[in-house]
């Protein structure tokens, strides 16, 4: 199961608390103040890792603790630390206070390793406020408390490029061609569930990874169809493939349906409709010429690249990945 939001609660541990003790020793008469320090309580990490994909972990088991320090003891003997716990999250996952909304770090590489929660210092002994004026103290510090942070993880996938269209345009399928990914097909709308990925392979040394993204329709920002919850997963993507199907069977207009898309895409993230974008023309086995035609002209017009594919037969998908491979080796992206 994809999860890509999950709320935490991350609590440090407490530090120890020192100690009031005194030497109580044969021949050492006045043997002084001998309480130890408590031990510093354990932090909490977040640590980015590649085998994680993944936020389902987080569901059901939602609270984090990290182990408190032990308490000083006497003949100065000071208490053990506790523990740091380290919890692996996916590259990509963006994370937020969920009490005050601030961003606190986008996790984008391999083995990133930042602290969310401080653990408490460990309270002093007595034997640390023995002076000359008073050798026999009898008092010491209780441990403080470690951090307690709520937090909201959201998972944006990273892919280079991205899928957007209307549902049955014949995402699933290209991707299940030009690449591994092994997303649902069928001939009913919503098929894809959740965001799939496909590593999309040229040459031995050129690649670039692709997302599909489930399908959208018109008035996904208000919850209608699956909604916009997985838009966030292409908000990382430098180069938008926008499928348009130009089959016969398909009764919507095609410029109607672009610019229906677009205005989902920008009701979830204003810069989204501005990214580069490639428009391409799907079940060209089965178009309507008069579609093509009127895609092509308004595309020239718009100053738009647009492609011709069919995932059935194999036309222009050699033609699409060298395309998609250009635009992102381009300078342009690049930035």
């Amino acid at each position: 199961m994809f999860i890509d939001e999950a709320k935490i609660t991350v609590k440090a541990g407490g530090g120890g608390h020192g100690s009031i003790a005194f030497r109580r020793e044969k021949f050492v008469p006045r043997g002084g103040p001998s309480g130890g320090d408590g031990g510093a309580g354990g932090s909490i990490y977040l640590v980015a890792d590649t085998h994680e994909n993944t936020l389902l972990k987080f569901r059901f088991n939602h609270i984090f603790r990290a182990e408190r320090g032990r308490h000083g003891e006497g003949s100065n003997r000071q208490g053990r630390s506790g523990g740091d716990l380290e919890i692996r999250i996916p590259i990509g996952t963006v994370v937020y206070d969920d009490d005050t909304g601030e961003l606190l770090h986008d996790f984008t590489e391999p083995n990133e390793y930042v602290l969310m929660a401080k653990g408490g210092r460990g309270g002093h002994g007595n034997a640390h406020f023995a002076s000359s004026s008073n050798r026999a103290p009898r008092r010491a510090e209780d441990g403080a408390a470690g951090e307690e942070k709520n937090l909201r993880l959201e998972l944006k996938l990273l892919a280079d490029a991205g899928l957007v269209g209307y549902p049955n345009a014949g995402k699933s399928t290209l991707i299940s061609r030009i690449s591994a990914a092994r997303p649902k097909i069928a001939e009913y709308p919503f098929t894809t569930l959740e965001p799939q990925l496909g590593v999309v392979s040229l040459d031995t040394d050129k690649s670039f990874i692709l997302a599909d993204i489930p399908g959208l329709i018109k008035g996904a920002h208000l919850g209608h169809g699956l909604g916009i919850q997985f838009l966030r997963h292409i908000e990382r993507t430098r180069l938008l493939l926008h499928l348009v199907d130009v089959s016969g069977t398909n009764e919507r207009d095609p410029i109607d349906e672009f610019h229906a898309i677009n205005c989902e895409l920008a009701e979830h993230n204003p810069d989204l409709p501005k990214k580069p974008k490639i428009i391409v023309a799907t079940k060209m086995d089965i178009a309507d010429p008069k579609k093509v035609q009127k895609l092509a002209r308004w595309c020239k017009k718009s100053g738009l690249e647009m492609l011709k594919i069919s995932s059935v037969t194999g036309e222009g998908l050699e033609d699409l990945k060298r395309a998609v491979f250009e635009k992102l080796s381009s300078d342009i992206l690049k930035v």
